[in-house]
């Protein structure tokens, strides 16, 4: 039957991954990998001996057609990220898009997302969230910030450490200092650190301390209060 399996892997603790996983790791015929170095090392720790293929952000638009041509051949394959599931900020959504088309089988085995954990730890309504990922590093980065400007439900971000303090100073200028954040790094790792405070106060925080690691920041909707006060400001000038 052709199928694609969407397996999740560990963010960080190789603990994390399910026995399902590990199952149908070795079962498929081939593994696309988003670094099969990476997809490698977690391979071996578990026994799989399925051969790795890359597919990756570089080559997805090429590869995916001669992708779903071997799936609808016969050949089941599973695809998998460095970390997290796949198609969440990384290579997945064109394949599944295409074998959808083709009607080629999808299953998304539940697993590792590093937002959700981030989400949860936050403290911040989880009812009704919005999820940016990673913001894009020039065009239309200001356009999307101030799209977000008036939002109330809870916003997470995923940022690298090279940009989370650029981050945290974009979010204060339009949302202000006192908005609160909540930011993890480094999840499920040795080394696991939540913040939680002001932008003021996470700026200060990061700026004291080098960033390492990979972040997600869970911003703070906008307030009754904020939203009342703008309202205001609108209206009456002050």
């Amino acid at each position: 039957m052709s199928k694609l399996y969407i397996v999740p892997t560990p963010i960080g603790n190789l603990q994390d991954m399910t026995f399902r996983a590990v199952e149908i790791l070795k079962s498929v015929q081939l593994i696309l990998a988003e670094d099969t170095r990476t997809s490698g090392f977690l391979c071996q720790h578990y026994m799989i001996n399925t051969p790795l293929q890359a597919y990756h952000k570089d080559n997805e638009h090429k590869a995916v057609e001669n992708i779903v041509h071997k799936i609808k051949s016969g050949v089941v394959m599973a695809l998998v990220s460095d970390a997290g599931t796949p198609a969440i900020s990384d290579p997945g959504f064109l394949l599944v898009r295409e074998c959808l088309k083709n009607d080629v089988e999808v299953e998304c085995l539940p697993g590792a997302t590093a937002f959700v954990p981030a989400l949860v730890n936050s403290g911040f309504p989880t009812d009704r969230f919005i999820f940016e990922g990673f913001l894009p590093h020039q065009k239309g980065r200001q356009k999307r910030l101030q799209g977000l400007a008036a939002e109330t439900r809870t916003v997470v971000f995923y940022e690298s450490p090279y940009r989370v303090l650029k981050l945290l100073n974009e979010l204060k200028e339009y949302f202000g200092e006192e908005r609160n954040v909540s930011i993890s790094r480094e999840l499920t790792k040795k080394f696991e650190e939540t913040f939680h405070g002001t932008v003021a106060e996470a700026i200060l925080h990061f700026t004291q301390k080098e960033p390492k690691g990979e972040f997600v920041v869970v911003m703070e909707g906008k307030s009754k209060e904020e939203q009342v006060a703008q309202t205001n400001k609108e209206k009456y000038g002050k």
